[in-house]
């Protein structure tokens, strides 16, 4: 789904301000794609790990990209670009893998 998003976004962000200048939000679009792309491995990081403190550790990094994650959704809304709502969808999935991630999280 990020992939998409930052597909569709980009071409909305692609073409230079009037000032010249290049959309600075247009950078976030990547960031979704590569945190979102990040999520299964670090899952699969923490399941790997065999002491509870190492899982915890390593959880504790993948729910900072989660935030990260969702931070950036934030901020592409912020954009002004036609596809917010896309974005905003986006952000309300991250939002349930979020809920998902806390009840996981207190089962390690």
């Amino acid at each position: 789904m990020s992939k998409s998003v930052s597909k569709y976004l980009s071409y909305d962000l692609a073409p230079l301000e009037k000032n010249g200048s290049e959309n600075p939000f247009i950078y976030f679009t990547g960031d979704i794609v590569k945190d979102s792309d990040s999520l299964v491995p670090r899952i699969m990081e923490v399941e790997s790990q065999v002491f509870q403190d190492d899982r915890l550790k390593h959880a504790c990094l993948l729910e900072s990209l989660t935030n990260k994650l969702y931070k950036n959704c934030e901020r592409l809304e912020r954009s002004g670009s036609n596809g917010k709502d896309f974005v905003r969808l986006l952000r309300k999935e991250v939002k349930k893998f979020k809920k998902l991630q806390r009840n996981w999280m207190m089962t390690l």
